[in-house]
């Protein structure tokens, strides 16, 4: 029994490693399939339902089919949208766009977003002016928007149609809280369309509007469409060891009524395709702190498909519902677009959940509450390190009387060592006997050794959960600490952290005394057990080391106090009598 404490701390170890593995396991290191030749001068210039020369295959870049009709649900009718007159645009010609929150590149073939950055997050914490790209047309962190129209007779603009614009270049100004940028697209049969991006100060919600004039004879039928194109690689630095999920996710609704969240990375959709047709719900990309996302109307009949591309990467495209454009008469059709960071408060008030996409894994029901208890103290210290210390204090405070008993076991323990040692060699021969003694000895005394593993047990679950939340929430994402710790999300440069969380460790097993209940090999075991977990803990989140140090220094504390609140009440024993 005296050597229960020792597998629970081996328990903790194999703990960890299995973390890692189906890390590994759920999110392998993907590489691009990709050619070696420049990749964007077909993909996105070539002509779509048509192979072009340094195209093997258009399908990735062709136009989807027409939408699901709102008063004939399911109905998909057999004819390929046709794309635009205009030929397609030559590299280079775009409008550069500039928020308080984006830097954006469009480019007028096909009037989409070539290049997305995100001013206040920079690729790394050593580059500050360096804005991460979450869209970027370029290999190896291919990712890209296309989006257009669907007709049901002559043209209309697809991804790859010219448009026109007024200007080469929009800033939103100190006064205006939105900046709006039009495109134009003339058809020559009569049909005008205007593409308009509105863009919000502080808002990672962007608006896109398609103004669709028919002054032709015919009735039209038009579909909206976007496609989400991109490789399993993406921009910004991670810990090492450390693989986040990288892949489409959709919100999809069951024959049941409810709403599910699903996610499929590109080896899913390898094995696989997907084909959803759905009322409401919305389709995304995430990288890790990050996600693009179309979010149609809840009311509307959508349509999702997710692949693998043709020539590399994988596909999640979004078709919206048709929409009758009588003669001689206009209509609006109306997109959001969310490209940003996956901050919670934010995710919850755009669209229903949004927010899953922070992907807390099973323990999400203690993870949420240990983020909104760490996001209001970090609301009260502006500094998320020392929300870390108070929210390990909370903890520890929560699990004091599991503590306490715990702490008393340790102290109780101590106290029969010699007795436990005497039986130990009295018995050193008989395995059974000695096994027997021992229970002897533990129910004489009144002592149950389970008692001082327990607490220890019980809050794995809250070290765990903890991890994930400093791994998934992008609001610790480059956090600053103090003094040499500027990342706490990234694990410790220096390693004085993981030093330190080892030589605590370590005093706790001295002053606990478990040793001197032990055989000589586990005693090598326990010296051994804080240098390797210090090794293992140099490639954690700094900030979860330093929860983890911090609860061990107030374990030690509180282990000596009542310790010698337990040496008095001996002491003060026969005075009673």
């Amino acid at each position: 029994m005296e050597n229960l404490r020792m597998v629970l701390f081996a328990a903790l170890a194999g703990v960890l490693f299995l973390m890692y593995q189906a890390w590994q396991k759920d999110y392998p290191q993907q590489q691009a399939q990709a050619p070696s030749a420049s990749p964007l001068a077909s993909p996105l210039d070539s002509v779509p339902g048509e192979t072009s020369a340094t195209t093997s295959s258009g399908d990735d870049e062709g136009v989807p089919s027409l939408g699901a009709s709102a008063d004939a649900p399911g109905s998909v009718p057999p004819v390929q949208g046709e794309r635009g007159e205009a030929v397609s645009a030559q590299p280079g010609q775009t409008i550069e766009i500039t928020t308080d929150v984006y830097r954006v590149s469009i480019d007028l073939a096909g009037g989409d977003i070539r290049r997305l950055e995100l001013l206040d997050y920079p690729i790394a914490k050593a580059h500050p002016d360096q804005p991460l790209p979450l869209l970027n047309d370029e290999l190896p962190h291919f990712f890209v928007l296309q989006s257009g129209l669907v007709s049901n007779a002559g043209s209309a603009p697809d991804h790859n149609t010219v448009y026109q614009a007024e200007r080469s270049r929009y800033t939103l100004a100190e006064q205006d809280e939105d900046l709006v940028v039009p495109l134009r697209w003339t058809g020559a049969d009569g049909l005008t369309v205007e593409k308009v991006y509105r863009f919000t100060r502080g808002s990672y919600e962007v608006n896109l509007l398609y103004r669709v004039s028919n002054d032709t004879a015919e009735q039209r039928q038009l579909s909206p469409y976007l496609r989400m194109w991109r490789t399993p690689n993406k921009a910004g630095e991670e810990p090492p060891f450390i693989k986040s999920f990288i892949g489409a996710a959709v919100y999809t609704r069951d024959s049941d009524g409810q709403y599910k969240y699903k996610k499929y990375d590109a080896g899913d959709l390898e094995k696989e395709s997907v084909t959803l047709e759905q009322q409401g719900g919305w389709l995304g990309m995430l990288q890790h702190y990050f996600v693009a996302a179309v979010l149609p109307e809840p009311t509307e009949l959508n349509r999702f498909y997710l692949r693998p591309g043709k020539r590399f990467g994988f596909i999640g495209e979004y078709v919206g519902e048709r929409v009758d454009v009588a003669p001689q008469a206009g209509r609006e059709i109306n997109l959001r677009l969310y490209m940003g960071p996956k901050l919670q408060q934010e995710l919850e008030t755009v669209a229903k959940g949004l927010e899953l996409t922070v992907d807390y894994g099973l323990l999400t029901p203690i993870s949420q509450p240990l983020f909104w208890v760490l996001d209001k103290l970090h609301g009260l210290t502006g500094n998320w390190g020392w929300s870390i210390i108070l929210l390990t204090l909370l903890i520890k405070l929560a699990f004091y009387k599991l503590s306490e008993a715990q702490y008393r076991s340790m102290a109780r323990m101590k106290k029969f060592a010699p007795r436990i040692q005497s039986i130990k060699e009295r018995y050193a021969d008989d395995r059974e006997r000695l096994h027997q003694a021992m229970m002897d000895l533990y129910k004489k005394e009144g002592f149950n050794p389970l008692a001082g593993c327990w607490p220890m047990l019980v809050q794995f679950p809250v070290f765990i959960a903890l991890y994930w939340v400093l791994l998934e929430s992008v609001e610790l994402r480059q956090a600053d600490f103090a003094l040499w710790i500027n990342d706490l999300s990234s694990p410790d440069p220096l390693y004085v952290l993981p030093v330190l969380f080892g030589i605590s460790m370590y005093l706790q097993q001295k002053l606990s005394g478990q040793a001197m209940t032990m055989e000589p090999m586990q005693q090598r075991i326990m010296t051994i057990m804080p240098i390797g977990l210090a090794i293992f803990f140099a490639f954690f989140p700094a900030g979860l080391v330093l929860y983890w140090f911090v609860s061990n220094l107030v374990g030690i504390i509180q282990q000596w106090v009542i310790t010698k609140r337990l040496e008095h009440e001996e002491h003060a024993q026969p005075k009673k009598r």
